[in-house]
């Protein structure tokens, strides 16, 4: 048997054992088990299942934090043994009777979001690589200006960085639709009807162009970047789709219900929807930006500081609409800056643990932590070390509210999102790059700092054990 088998096999039987998993599902760094008795589940033992970081009940789902690339072999081999399997998409369903309002609706936020994240991180890199281009500083070094730059190759890489912005709308319906179980390519064309060439672009719009008035007193745009809209539509569609093949005979369904939902639903997205979830978009905006317009640092300094407290709750996936609203209106996002330093600090706060500790089996944990921090991801160093002897996480706080100051202080904003800390650097390869460094190492040094001298000992560790056996 290899080993990701035998790692799959163990956690099934911790779990409780095929009979009380509903499904498993996969993100990018945990593995999700809807279960029938949570009170079947030996945590304890899933913990001390080799390559497992960490685990915890969360929304309706047992999370177990494997990493990335891991967790898909892991997910591959639960598949195998034959546990009920399903996209995040279909567990949604199975889940949405457990946890509260708040938490499902949020669920769901980052359901239909997620999948739309690795395009927006290719874009924000190709913003960043762009951005190279016409910097006569980095041409320099190879005896170049921004005017040896050809037109046609400019052009090229503004196709890389404008199309999934500009059919932002067509994404966000596409995976709303495949969410609320909707036809998914019903969800696309519905989303392009969205930025349509036929309407005045919403850019045009924005900088003074006219609108189309219907009825004399509707305005009526195309939605270019919007997020909100498409979502309403989304999930509205999806609920009409359902409904009306349930009405329409069998024989009829494959041109009835496509074209009532989309008929109907393009009249209510352009008339109804749009312009009133337009504007509300516009409000989060202006409040995100109150927000990040706070003096003196304050912004980094509070976002810093709580960003990884709102991670352990599950709902971080929210402010992916902030970001996105960042990059659409104004190409840079402060926001990312501001994670980027928290996230760091846990790294630097598990780092000190791992350099720290006498203990060999706490040492192999920490140190990829660690790094897997380092890289981006924190849930390995906050569940599987930094919590669990709980200074190191509000020393790695500390850090991320001292590193998120200096960030807001200096008005650092990256090209994209989503990514950070070692491969966040992509996003800020203007005159950025080095302060971007700066923040990082700021916030990794106050947090190893502080674990060091005040946030853990082997006496503590020992102490935390005994309290958890």
């Amino acid at each position: 048997m290899s080993e990701n088998k035998k790692i799959a096999q163990e956690i099934i039987d911790a779990v409780g054992g095929q009979d009380n998993i509903q499904s498993v599902a996969h993100c990018a760094t945990r593995l999700r088990v809807v279960v029938n008795e949570e009170e079947a589940i030996d945590k304890d033992r899933v913990e001390n299942i080799d390559k497992v970081k960490g685990a915890f009940f969360n929304s309706g789902q047992f999370q177990v934090i494997l990493g990335t690339g891991t967790v898909n072999r892991i997910y591959e081999e639960v598949e195998k043994l034959g546990a009920a399997t399903s996209s995040k998409g279909e567990q949604s369903e199975k889940a949405a009777k457990k946890g509260n309002k708040l938490q499902r609706a949020i669920r769901t936020f980052g359901d239909v979001f997620v999948p739309i994240i690795p395009v927006l991180v290719a874009t924000g890199l190709f913003m960043g690589l762009r951005g190279l281009l016409v910097q006569e500083q980095i041409l320099g070094l190879f005896g170049l200006t921004p005017d040896d730059i050809p037109a046609n190759f400019l052009l090229y890489t503004q196709i890389l960085t404008d199309t999934a912005f500009v059919f932002l709308p067509a994404l966000v319906a596409w995976s709303t639709f495949r969410v609320f179980g909707g036809t998914p390519i019903i969800g696309v064309v519905l989303g392009l009807m969205l930025v349509s060439p036929v309407l005045p672009n919403a850019w045009g719009v924005a900088e003074g162009a006219d609108p189309i008035y219907f009825f004399d007193f509707i305005p009526v745009v195309g939605y270019q970047g919007a997020v909100l809209p498409a979502f309403i539509t989304g999930i509205l569609g999806a609920k009409l789709e359902k409904s009306i093949r349930k009405r329409v005979p069998e024989a009829l369904d494959l041109i009835v219900t496509p074209f009532l939902t989309l008929l109907v639903m393009s009249l209510a997205a352009l008339l109804v929807i749009g312009p009133i979830f337009h504007a509300v978009e516009g409000y989060i905006l202006q409040g995100t930006l109150a927000v990040l317009g706070l003096p003196f640092g304050l912004a980094g300094l509070m976002l810093g500081f709580f960003n990884q407290i709102i991670v352990i709750t599950g709902v971080h996936h929210i402010f992916n609409l902030l970001e996105i609203q960042l990059l659409e209106n104004f190409g840079s996002n402060p926001y990312n800056a501001i994670v980027t330093a928290s996230i760091a600090a846990q790294g630097g706060a598990a780092l000190a643990v791992g350099l720290k500790t006498k203990s060999k089996k706490l040492k192999a944990l920490a140190m990829p932590s660690s790094l897997s921090a380092f890289l981006g991801i924190t849930e390995p160093a906050i569940f599987g070390v930094n919590l669990r002897y709980v200074k190191p996480f509000v020393m790695g706080l500390i850090g991320g509210g001292v590193g998120g100051f200096v960030a807001s202080i200096a008005g650092l904003a990256g090209t994209g999102m989503a990514i950070t800390v070692i491969p966040g650097t992509l996003l800020y390869l203007n005159e950025q790059i080095f302060m971007y460094i700066l923040v990082n190492l700021i916030a990794i040094a106050t947090a190893f700092v502080l674990t060091w001298v005040f946030g853990f000992s082997d006496k503590d560790r020992k102490k935390a054990e005994m309290e958890q056996s």
